[in-house]
């Protein structure tokens, strides 16, 4: 089956190369702006009232501003995987986890490339994992440039182009604690989300991670700026989002809006209604076959996304956009035999369902350390971790160890009308039991729709799939010194 969908997703990159598309003038340039690890709402204009977006602010207030946009797996190269292929992240083999291979799927910068488009990227393309040795030349991105500079001073002039401009400056490993990477702003200013505890760990790392989004916002803000003075910008249909959400507990690698839900928004010229919010969802995997639509090139029917071209023209939606289905696998190594945590489920406007297919295992990852980051390692190593576990025993510190650390039942539902943090598990209520009902079985028929292996109860092909990061713990099975950037701060 996965060679005839390899073989039928080939020969539509062959039929689209050979397609008469519409004049090189008439197509938009496609500049896809994609930060690492940037949730939601940590935007101005989303109504974070400490960090300053001005960039994000302006493609949203001249362009459309989606409200519900998510990504597919709460982790870097599984939904780069989905991105790139349109597809549902189970459909890609060893491409759902994270620090694996991606093998050569067909994949939409080289359906526009074959188009007449030309393509670049630069920063962060699909990472982390391997690709050259399965049959790609180069990143499947594209071809890399050192900047977004360097390639509009190479670039045809006559060929519209498709830009990747992958940023990571709000990944954990870049932000800078204490006032140098503050940018002036003010801890006391700090919101800090109830599953998180209030205090100086919290809100200092908050800021440091604030920092990374305003370099990352003054970085696109380069790019558009270059846009503008080749009087490209309105030729120019700029998506500017992330890939995943945030590096705090109870983040990335959890399938809570904290680790899904991603700030997007859409700019291009004319062609779009300014100032529009739309509560419309869509997802990531959707950005392949947008792409494609937006360059006249025929969306390839393996694809599982569908295009949001219309919703951006505020056109009424060719789908029905009231809900996104999530997945995960393994993100780190963090389980003795490599063991993966997976999980499916369906956000809608009301409800959070999460279906924990293995909930024997540790969600966050074994307690003490296994090949990657640290004890409980699907919880990047940050200054709020490990003041949770130092004090996970203190009455007022337990439930934050809880929510972030602890195992959880095979079933997890959030009413988001009453509970829009996804704090408390009504999964067992039996209020909710027919919306519980409803919402597995839209989870289930989607498993089977899309060709998930989980159909079968006892599949577990991902955990025998190998990983390529690296080993934290020595040859004693010890854990290594690991960096503390934060410890100069705790004595303060």
């Amino acid at each position: 089956m996965m060679k005839k969908l390899l073989l039928s997703g080939s020969l539509a990159v062959v039929l689209m190369s050979q397609t008469a598309a519409a004049a090189a003038d008439e197509r938009p340039n496609i500049l896809l702006a994609i930060g690492d690890n940037w949730a939601w709402p940590h935007a101005s204009i989303l109504g974070d009232a400490t960090v300053k977006t001005p960039v994000f602010d302006r493609m949203s207030q001249q362009g459309v501003l989606f409200d519900q946009a998510f990504c597919p797996v709460p982790s870097c190269s599984p939904t780069r995987s989905s991105l790139l292929t349109g597809r549902a992240a189970h459909q890609l083999r060893e491409a759902a986890s994270l620090w694996s291979k991606i093998d050569k799927f067909p994949v939409f910068t080289e359906m526009l490339e074959a188009a007449g488009y030309e393509v670049g990227f630069t920063g962060k393309g699909w990472s982390p994992g391997r690709y050259l040795e399965y049959g790609w030349k180069q990143n499947p991105v594209g071809k890399e440039y050192k900047s977004f500079e360097e390639f509009m001073a190479q670039r045809d002039p006559a060929k519209p182009f498709f830009f990747w401009h992958g940023n990571t400056d709000v990944a954990l490993g870049r932000w800078k604690y204490g006032p140098e990477g503050w940018a002036g702003m003010d801890p006391d200013s700090v919101v800090v989300p109830p599953e998180l505890p209030d205090n100086q760990a919290s809100r200092e790392s908050m800021l440091a991670y604030y920092g990374g989004v305003q370099r990352q916002d003054a970085q696109f803000g380069e790019a558009i700026e270059r846009l503008e003075k080749d009087g490209l910008l309105d030729e120019t249909a700029v998506i500017y989002t992330s890939d995943n959400g945030w590096q705090m507990p109870r983040g990335l690698a959890n399938c809570y809006d904290t680790g899904m839900r991603i700030p997007m928004a859409v700019r291009w010229g004319n062609h779009l209604q300014a100032g529009r919010r739309v509560a419309d969802f869509v997802c990531l995997t959707d950005l392949a076959p947008t792409f494609l639509e937006l360059a006249g090139v025929p969306v390839p029917e393996e694809m599982t996304g569908r295009s949001f071209v219309d919703v951006m023209k505020g056109q009424p939606s060719a789908v029905v956009r009231d809900h996104v289905f999530i997945e995960r696998e393994r993100h780190a190594n963090v389980r003795r035999n490599n063991l993966s945590y997976p999980i499916r489920g369906i956000r809608t406007a009301e409800f959070l369902y999460l279906w924990n297919l293995r909930p024997d295992r540790w969600p966050a990852g074994d307690p003490t350390a296994w090949m990657s980051v640290d004890d409980y390692g699907d919880v990047d190593r940050s200054w709020v971790k490990e003041y949770i576990l130092q004090h996970r025993d203190e009455p007022a510190m337990r439930p934050f160890y809880d929510l972030s650390f602890a195992k959880r039942p095979a079933e997890e539902l959030y009413d988001l009308r009453t509970d829009p943090h996804q704090l408390k598990n009504v999964a067992g209520d039996a209020a909710y039991a027919e919306a519980r009902k409803q919402l597995r079985g839209r989870v289930e028929q989607w498993m089977k729709d899309t060709g998930d292996p989980r159909v079968d109860a006892g599949y577990d092909g991902w955990d025998a799939f190998e990983y390529f990061g690296g080993n934290v713990v020595d040859e004693n099975g010890k854990l290594k010194q690991l960096k503390r950037p934060w410890q100069d701060l705790e004595a303060k």
